[in-house]
Parts: C-alpha cells; sequence; structure tokens
C-alpha cells in the first residue's frame, strides 16, 4: 500500500495529512514550531508528533508513505538533508515551506506567493519553474513578519523614550508591561521569533500612530518586492499566513490580490503524489 503524507511545517506549528493516491484524505495531524535550521531536534520532534497523528487515523506505517515535508529552513542543503536521513519513510523530500506553499495557493498557474506569519517569503511561479526569495530567518530577513514586527514595535517603545522618535499610547503601554528598557531587553534576549510575533496583534488591531506608522513601513516594503517580483507582468499575488488577511487587504490596493486554491498541506500532497518513482 502507497500513500501520500504532506506536512507544512513553521515558526507556530506542523500540520500534516496522508491521502491516498485518488487524493482522498484518510488521517490529519499537529505539532509544535518546526524550524530546521533554528532548532533541528525540536523540529524533529514537532514533525513527528505531526505525522504520527495522521499515521493513526489512516492506519498507516512509516513504511507505507511518500513523505514531501514544506518546513521553515527546508531549503538550506545541510537541514535539509539531515531530517531527509533521520526519518523513516518510504521516500522523503524536505523543501521550504514556501514551495509547498505555493504549489498549494497557486496550482500550476503563474502567480506570486506572499506568505507571513511568524517568518516571511515569497516565491514566484512562472512556466512551471518555482523560486523562492527571501525567507532568511529572523536575524537576517523575515521582511514584514510577525516576529520582525514584533521587535520593531518594542525597539520603537524604547527609542521614542530616548527622544528619538515620537511617543504613543501603545508605546508607552509596553514600556510599562515590560518594565521599562530593562525588561525589555531581557525579554528580547531571550525570545524566540514566535515570542516577538504575539505582540504582532497588537499592531494590526490598533489605530495607535506608531502602530500605524509601524505597518505603513511593512507594507510599503512588502509592496516593492512584490514590484520588482512582478517584471512588468501583472501577476496575481497570493497571500497566506497568520498576517496574511491583513497584507491581502493592504496590498489589494496595488496588485491583483486572490485568494488560495488550496493550503500549503495540499501543496505538499500534491507533491508528494508527483514524487513516487522520482526519489
Amino acid at each position: 500500500m502507497v500513500l501520500y503524507l504532506g506536512l507544512d511545517g513553521g515558526g507556530t506549528g506542523c500540520r500534516a495529512a496522508i491521502c491516498d493516491h485518488m487524493g482522498q484524505l484518510l488521517g490529519q495531524g499537529q505539532g509544535g514550531p518546526a524550524n530546521i535550521n533554528s532548532d533541528p531536534h525540536g523540529a524533529s520532534v514537532s514533525i513527528l508528533a505531526a505525522a504520527t497523528g495522521a499515521m493513526v487515523q489512516a492506519g498507516a506505517t512509516p513504511a507505507d508513505l511518500v513523505a514531501v515535508l514544506g518546513v521553515a529552513g527546508g531549503g538550506l542543503t545541510g537541514p535539509a538533508a539531515a531530517l531527509r536521513h533521520s526519518l523513516p519513510f518510504a521516500q522523503t523530500l524536505v523543501v521550504n515551506d514556501a514551495v509547498t506553499a505555493a504549489r498549494g495557493a497557486l496550482g500550476n498557474e503563474d502567480g506570486i506567493l506572499v506568505a507571513i506569519g511568524t517568518g516571511s517569503v515569497l516565491a514566484v511561479q512562472r512556466a512551471g519553474e518555482l523560486r523562492q526569495y527571501g525567507g532568511r530567518g529572523f536575524l537576517m530577513g523575515d521582511e514584514g513578519s510577525g516576529a520582525v514586527l514584533g521587535r520593531t514595535l518594542l525597539a520603537q517603545a524604547m527609542r521614542a523614550d530616548d527622544g528619538f522618535a515620537h511617543d504613543s499610547p501603545l508605546l508607552a503601554a509596553l514600556r510599562d508591561e515590560f518594565g521599562g528598557h530593562d525588561g525589555i531587553i531581557a525579554f528580547g534576549t531571550k525570545a524566540t521569533p514566535a515570542d516577538f510575533a504575539g505582540l504582532a496583534p497588537r499592531l494590526v488591531e490598533s489605530h495607535d500612530p506608531a502602530a500605524l506608522h509601524i505597518l505603513d513601513q511593512a507594507v510599503a516594503q512588502m509592496s516593492d518586492a512584490i514590484r520588482v517580483l512582478q517584471q512588468g507582468q501583472g501577476l496575481p499575488v497570493v497571500c497566506l499566513g497568520g498576517l496574511g488577511p491583513f497584507y491581502a487587504a493592504r496590498l489589494a490596493q496595488d496588485w491583483d490580490v486572490q485568494p488560495a486554491k488550496g493550503s500549503a498541506v495540499d501543496g505538499a500532497l500534491a507533491m508528494a503524489r508527483d514524487l513516487r518513482g522520482t526519489v
């Protein structure tokens, strides 16, 4: 019996599903965060938890499965190879989560994917070829992401208190909540990207002038990136992730924003069904 496992893993959690050769869904599972670059051990635990939940529902064993895993950090050769060799499935392909998200969101059609949650990544699909942009992690990129927005918000709270930026009720409230500069710095020293991203809702749900300024800058940066990737073509844009609805609403002022055709797990399952016999 050959079955297909598709998994989507990012900074906030994993989702896995198993289907048969006709695409009929047989089982689903969930796990914790899965960034195979920043936390390979934790990611492996999360991936196996999600896959095991799906296998239990489907009545499947690892030897039954052709698996495609779209995970944060999956575009890095070393971590991807290490994960692939550690997993018990009959066949395994590890890719960046933007690849599976783009396949699910765009199907086989041309378009641009903007995936923004804890992290961020873009992808362009043209004539069946997919290329990823960004997605280089919290320290080196992930522009517009929840983690970067949260970090920017806290940094701005301290800058405003120093007189280097306009203060606002939200920034003052954050300083009080965290116990001033020392508390913010202590939080930032130990915080994970997901911890910073936990502050993003404070921005998108606020009419505070500092919040609006931070969001305006993030949207402008993302729109500029899309403009470069368009190459003058006017491709449709699909926004996914926890912050996807916010960016979709704002970017629709400039671009042809369309709903996703399917989820990242759908994309991983489609790739798994294409994969059989090729790895």
